[in-house]
């Protein structure tokens, strides 16, 4: 009996890794009037190239919880110098979830975040390199990520704002620089102004991180000036060429004027 559970498990596996290897491409951006109607407001008149063979975007054709759906971006021509990105939600209420600013420091870009989206839609990263802007994306089938209820109660949830943990991971070496990835994670509720108080039923105010800088040492590494979409308690997953620093620096401000700062030594986990 044991074995045929192990050979089911088995056989269970080998099923879901296609079926989500699938989901991965059958998800590409759609058509979207809302997108016509936005581009000026984002972007502007300037043209847009496809990112094909410069950026990759992976995110699920069904979000499993569209409160933290997560994003992940791959650079994969490294010729090429990404110095920003704009993450766009086209159906969210505040479609422009964030807009990122990257150093040399971050080398290949490799990051990860995680956004709330309100309902089937198209999520977009417009690339900036020094010869112009690149689109990719994909279409996520999420519903409710605005509005869905915070895991904690406000008044826990404010007792904890601003404390951060860092997660580093040791990628080995990439070339002559060595390389390292780290995970960022911060308390904060990330209020998106849509949300019910589960007692009182009352709107709770928009309340959310609204401007992000990383550094080591004395080196920047990637800002984030964000907005509703970003999901609670931000979590960053991104690759860097490390300076020998000992520590990072996250500093973060919100809508309501709170400023916080942590120095996160680097200590290697698993």
């Amino acid at each position: 009996m044991a074995m045929r559970l192990v050979h089911a498990a088995a056989l269970a596996a080998l099923i879901a890794g296609p079926a989500w290897a699938a989901d991965s491409v059958k998800n590409p951006l759609t058509e979207s009037e809302t997108w016509n109607d936005l581009r000026g407001d984002v972007i502007g008149e300037a043209e847009i190239a496809s990112a094909e063979g410069l950026l990759s975007i992976e995110a699920p054709y069904r979000a499993h919880d569209a409160a933290t759906v997560p994003v992940v971006l791959k650079q994969t021509d490294p010729s090429k110098s990404i110095t920003a990105a704009t993450v766009v939600v086209d159906e969210n209420p505040a479609p422009v979830a964030a807009v990122f600013g990257f150093s040399p420091a971050m080398g290949v870009l490799d990051f990860e975040l995680r956004v709330r989206v309100n309902q089937y839609s198209n999520v977009r990263v417009i690339a900036e390199t020094p010869d112009g802007f690149h689109m990719t994306g994909r279409y996520v089938k999420a519903s409710g990520g605005c509005s869905a209820p915070a895991t904690k109660d406000p008044e826990v949830a404010l007792a904890s704002m601003g404390k951060m943990k860092l997660r580093s991971f040791d990628e080995g070496a990439l070339v002559s620089t060595p390389r390292r990835e780290a995970q960022i994670m911060i308390r904060h509720p990330n209020y998106s102004g849509l949300q019910r108080d589960q007692i009182t039923q009352l709107f709770i105010p928009a309340h959310f991180i609204d401007h992000l800088e990383v550094w080591q040492g004395d080196e920047l590494l990637f800002t984030m000036d964000g907005g509703i979409s970003i999901s609670e308690n931000p979590v960053f997953r991104f690759g860097y060429n490390d300076n020998g620093s000992t520590s990072l620096t996250v500093k973060a401000t919100d809508t309501d004027g709170n400023s916080f700062e942590s120095e996160l030594p680097k200590s290697v986990s698993g």
